[in-house]
């Protein structure tokens, strides 16, 4: 799947080792790394539906973006490339379909 991010900062941070480690520490950096390999070597965000790392859709305000945990309580907060997000005739998100992802934060959001 392909991956890129909202923010160039949150780009150099992910993609370079000592940067990630620093900002996030050890356990939440190597966490990150694995998340983000997961998302890489997936074809579509379906092969993760029931993979390590509780890969979810999110709802109320932050409805058309997706989540992956980390260490509790945080998540990688991403969101599909696709415009609009495919849908079912019931307004269920096709994960099948979603091929690629903007990774737009590490957060705690509870």
């Amino acid at each position: 799947m392909k991956i890129s991010f909202s923010e160039r900062t949150l780009k150099k941070v992910a993609n370079e080792d000592r940067k990630l480690f620093k900002e996030y520490g050890q356990k939440r950096g190597k966490l990150i790394k694995k998340r983000l390999d997961a998302l890489a070597a997936a074809d579509n965000l379906e092969e993760l539906r029931n993979a390590p790392g509780h890969f979810h859709e999110l709802k109320e305000n932050r409805k058309g973006q997706w989540a992956c945990d980390l260490d509790q309580p945080y998540r990688l907060i991403f969101v599909p490339h696709e415009e609009p997000i495919p849908t079912d005739e019931d307004g269920k998100y096709i994960w099948i379909e979603i091929k690629g992802v903007d990774v737009t934060e590490i957060t705690d959001y509870h």
